[in-house]
């Protein structure tokens, strides 16, 4: 297909309204509906674990993804590959953790399920984002793969860890720091490469801080309009917030639908 655009949607905050209900507005579905029937390539680019955006990307009729962050691939549903954070690094930042008596939960396994050795995290976190395990066996040490690392702390006390400086990380909650990858552009790159595809021909749509990276020159870029100012300030475009119908609205506007 001539002129056939690859498009990459952030998922919470650009595709859903976010919480409390994560609903997809209809006009967003309906748009990327017609982004398909138009020919083009349709895909998630999210920090979500494989497995929790898959199955959200399934319900709306995507089976392209970019997850954990740039970490995972998932093309035509199956999942190429799921790359772990640095596990030295992990290890050693969970090990200040516990010599500063910091609560944490770290997410081992492609699931919705994150573990602690003790019942604080959950005390102190009191969110739904993942299902909190408590093993007070639990040796990080042993761990093959550590997908994200959740610390319960606030934006004072996160310049007391010293080993987040060496650790991607980004905060959606006030009391609740994510250690996990943010580079999205670069599980784009690999799944443009697959597809031998241009970076001219890519498009992207975010609103967040972990957005950021994939907001790259060599493409197309699109901001929310509930979008973060730093992203507004790098994007090619501003489009509506998510509520007020903007993935169609941008969408029209450079004549793709």
């Amino acid at each position: 297909m001539e002129n056939k655009k690859y498009f990459f949607f952030d998922y919470d905050g650009t595709l859903t309204a976010g919480p409390p209900t994560g609903e997809i507005p209809e006009s967003a579905i309906k748009t990327l509906n017609l982004l398909s029937k138009n020919g083009h390539f349709v895909a998630v680019a999210t920090g979500r674990i494989q497995c929790d955006a898959y199955e959200r990307c399934e319900k709306i009729g995507i089976h392209n993804l970019v997850s954990d962050g740039g970490n995972g691939l998932t093309i035509n549903g199956e999942l190429i590959y799921l790359e772990s954070l640095d596990i030295p690094l992990s290890i050693k930042l969970l090990d200040e953790l516990e010599e500063k008596n910091i609560s944490w939960a770290v997410t081992c396994e492609n699931s919705r399920t994150r573990y602690s050795k003790t019942d604080s995290f959950i005390h102190e976190i009191k969110d739904t984002y993942m299902t909190t395990v408590i093993k007070p066996e639990l040796d990080y040490r042993k761990m093959d793969q550590l997908y994200k690392v959740f610390i319960s702390c606030d934006q004072e006390n996160q310049k007391e860890i010293r080993l987040l400086e060496s650790l991607p990380n980004v905060r959606f909650s006030p009391n609740c720091l994510f250690v996990e990858p943010d580079d999205k552009a670069a599980g784009i790159v690999k799944m443009v490469q697959h597809f031998k595809a241009s970076h001219a021909d890519v498009v992207v749509f975010g609103d967040g801080m972990n957005d950021l990276k994939m907001f790259r020159d060599e493409w197309i870029s699109i901001a929310m309009g509930n979008a973060k100012d730093a992203l507004k300030e790098k994007a090619t475009f501003v489009t509506k917030s998510c509520l007020d119908d903007g993935i169609e609205y941008a969408c029209k506007y450079f004549g793709w639908i």
